[in-house]
């Protein structure tokens, strides 16, 4: 099991289109994953549980992953959180 902290940097924060994008790639990945904000742990291949944690510009989350590719689901997921989702 590995985790990275990252910040949402993008305008509208872990919401619709983003959040799409964010659990489109996480289902592209064989591990368990989760996104961790404060004590709030959701599974990061749902949809609706992302949302739930109504993630802000600015908010520290926590990528959590286990499984064969836990490294490479972390590390995709990251890239995706720091490339602010294609907004740049």
């Amino acid at each position: 099991m590995i985790s990275r902290n990252v910040t949402i940097r993008n305008s509208v924060g872990l919401h619709a289109r983003p959040a799409t994008f964010f659990v489109q790639k996480a289902n592209s990945f064989k591990s368990s994953i989760w996104v961790e904000k404060e004590d709030c742990r959701v599974n990061a291949k749902s949809l609706l549980g992302v949302l739930s944690l109504g993630i802000t510009k600015g908010t520290d989350i926590t990528l959590i992953a286990d499984g064969a590719d836990e490294s490479a689901a972390v590390e995709g997921l990251a890239e995706l959180v720091d490339g602010e989702f294609g907004e740049k």
